[in-house]
């Protein structure tokens, strides 16, 4: 059974947000919060390859119907959609706020306050929608919009390039894990992302997420803590899926809730390569679903 509140309270009742606030800071100073390890002094002003400085920018925020069931349920998920991107997927449905880098930098306190007017309008969750470059400022913010009166289960929506150490500094902070899981090769990630080593970086990723918050647990219909894997069926790629719906089951757990996508369509920049300049096939998308049946996965949320 999950607990009957947030796991980020327990952090605040033992005053422990600050010492995780220093050294999450720390890791700006030369900056490796993300796997990029771009090096770059964030605190000092500069960018690195997300072009983000401290200030977080937010391109939106709203109670979000779109997400899976066990998110949304009545109320909706408290989404907020983070500008700016670690990973650059070319074929990104976000392109504006990803690439283009949409919305405006907010400070912390406005950050906060976004969390907690979410709560208000009776969204069941927060769900904070490309985190892996602002990890600090999220542990930050989290602090005091719990100091504040948040209670919401925090959701820790990525595209599954996430490292290890800021990821164990979160530790205690997330309740539910929902990264994307892309690739399972490598050179996949290469040739669709702004990185060589997606496919290794993401398997690490999920092992550690999962270590920390388990399978995912729903109660009333509404989850309340573990990890919920998204996959994106890209046309063509079908083997890659395969490799994909295999670790999940072999490497993590069979009881993965997993949602197995196919909503893909050319955007971005896709349209510029040939293979991927198609809507997915219905057919793929069910061949991919019986691939991951057949894998041993059986907590399937097929959008």
């Amino acid at each position: 059974m999950a607990d009957s509140f947030p796991a980020y309270l327990d952090l605040l009742q033992k005053n422990q947000f600050p010492e995780k606030i220093e050294q999450a800071k720390k890791l700006f100073l030369s900056c490796r919060v993300c796997p990029r390890q771009c090096r770059v002094n964030r605190l000092a002003g500069e960018l690195g390859e997300c072009r983000s400085g401290y200030d977080p920018i937010i391109s939106s925020y709203f109670p979000h119907f779109g997400e899976e069931a066990p998110l949304v349920g009545r109320y909706g998920s408290g989404t907020i959609f983070i500008g700016g991107c670690n990973l650059l997927c070319l074929f990104c449905q976000n392109y504006d706020t990803s690439h283009l880098l949409s919305g405006r930098p907010v400070s912390i306190q406005r950050f906060a306050k976004l969390m907690l007017k979410l709560q208000q309008s009776g969204c069941h969750n927060i769900n904070i929608v490309t985190p892996s470059h602002i990890v600090p400022q999220l542990i930050e913010t989290l602090h005091l919009a719990a100091r504040n009166g948040l209670t919401l289960p925090l959701v820790y929506n990525s595209g599954g390039y996430d490292s290890l150490e800021s990821l164990q500094l979160l530790e205690g902070l997330v309740d539910i894990y929902m990264p994307d899981f892309k690739f399972f090769n490598d050179e996949l990630g290469a040739k669709y992302t702004a990185v060589d080593n997606y496919g290794t970086i993401a398997q690490q990723a999920i092992k550690e997420m999962h270590r920390q918050v388990g399978d995912l647990v729903i109660e009333n219909g509404i989850a309340q803590r573990g990890l919920l894997v998204r996959h994106l069926v890209m046309p063509g790629m079908l083997e890659d899926s395969r490799k994909v719906f295999h670790f999940l089951a072999n490497e993590i757990s069979r009881n993965t809730y997993l949602n197995v996508m196919p909503q893909y369509r050319p955007a971005g920049e896709a349209r510029n390569y040939e293979e991927i300049d198609w809507p997915l096939p219905y057919s793929e998308f069910l061949s991919a679903v019986k691939l991951a049946r057949e894998a041993g996965l059986y907590r399937l949320d097929k959008e």
